[in-house]
């Protein structure tokens, strides 16, 4: 066993001072550690600078100061582990619920959407920026924490695009397409350049950068074009005008009919209340309450709008169509008894339980010409009886 002297636990508190650290508790620390090792590796009559100087290279990789900076990190972000346990919590938090929910959605069971929405929103607002919290840390130069801000950002956007894509919400095209073109155009060239440059990073870099481009190309494969929109937009108008020209004709060959008069009035009434709501509906999505031929011409074009939003701003028409529903009730239990079709109401704008989230304006339209077309019809029939 070595015996240290005090000339050597000078010589060894000035060469840690001189390799940069100079917390004092933090020095003794050190000189507490290399002491003991000395004591009990080296022998008696040993050499001991040239096994101090061996011993000393175990606490660093590049220089002993990464000690001291370590140490300030730790000191001043007290909440380290804790963040990293939340990070670690959260991440498997969303990485469980995102694929339960994925599995219901296939399996079509309740509560798939409750699931996506909590994975894909605790990835995005607590694991991705706490990853970029810690991760940033360990980044010395600016280049870097530029690198983890543009690629953090980056992921949260594509979350956020993908929920609301999926969900039908309001600019989910623009976060579809903002953010592959942000990883594309801003974080791609910067990762590619700052790592072509190392020689140990340049086949990873080369590789990553590939993977990249294929991931985004495929995303934005998926994704409709503003063109392919419009024309989408142009087809469903054109089929809703042909319909209405259909309900149109049918209301024309329709006499009166020698029906009960509780029966005609009600018929009437749906007629009109659907009449009202497609009037509404129409100028909310294309600014007119009637559209023609020269839709295009006038850009009143239907849209993949989700009537949620619109019974939101239209609480008339909200009420219209409470109205309506009880309407259909008391039709349905009239048309029981005389034997007549009944007017379907699951499923439909008029099924009050779907909260009016899954409808879009497109499908509510035709919904609102079915419930037309089906009144004159049976309306036909009682006449023919």
């Amino acid at each position: 066993m070595y015996c240290i002297t005090d000339q050597q636990i000078d010589y060894i508190l000035r060469d840690i001072s001189a390799r940069g650290v100079e917390l004092e508790g933090l020095q003794l620390n050190l000189l507490d550690h290399i002491c003991c090792i000395i004591e009990q590796q080296l022998e008696e009559n040993g050499d001991f600078e040239h096994f101090y100087s061996k011993v000393i290279q175990q606490f660093y990789k590049n220089d002993l100061r990464e000690i001291e900076e370590e140490t300030k990190s730790l000191l001043t972000n007290k909440n380290y582990y804790v963040m990293k346990k939340v990070m670690l919590y959260s991440g498997t938090f969303s990485a469980a619920t995102l694929t339960t929910g994925i599995i219901l959605k296939y399996m079509h069971a309740p509560g798939a959407a409750l699931m996506i929405v909590s994975g894909i929103l605790s990835a995005s607002l607590l694991f991705i920026p706490l990853l970029f919290a810690l991760k940033v840390k360990e980044k010395q130069s600016g280049k870097d924490k530029l690198l983890v801000g543009l690629g953090t950002l980056s992921a949260i956007t594509i979350a956020m695009g993908i929920l609301f894509k999926i969900m039908h919400w309001p600019y989910a095209n623009i976060l579809a397409t903002s953010s592959p073109a942000i990883l594309m155009l801003v974080f791609l060239p910067i990762y590619f350049f700052s790592g072509i440059r190392n020689p140990d990073t340049k086949v990873n870099t080369i590789v990553t950068s590939i993977l990249m481009i294929v991931g985004c190309g495929l995303f934005f494969s998926l994704t409709i074009t503003p063109q392919s929109s419009r024309m989408m937009c142009i087809r469903d108008t054109e089929s809703y005008l042909r319909n209405e020209r259909i309900l149109k004709m049918e209301a024309q060959l329709m006499a009166k009919p020698s029906t009960p008069v509780t029966v005609d009035a009600l018929s009437q009434k749906i007629y009109a209340a659907c009449e009202d709501i497609k009037a509404s509906m129409l100028q909310w999505e294309t600014g007119y309450k009637t559209i023609g031929e020269d839709f295009v011409s006038k850009n009143a074009l239907i849209k993949d709008h989700s009537t949620r939003d619109f019974f939101q701003q239209n609480t008339a028409a909200e009420s219209r169509l409470e109205e309506l529903n009880q309407d259909i009730y008391a039709y349905n239990q009239l048309s029981a008894s005389r034997k007549l079709q009944p007017i379907p109401t699951e499923s439909t704008i008029v099924d009050l339980n779907l909260n009016r989230s899954p409808v879009r304006v497109r499908g509510a339209l035709d919904d609102l010409i079915r419930i037309q077309m089906l009144v004159l019809q049976n309306g036909r029939s009682l006449a023919a009886l």
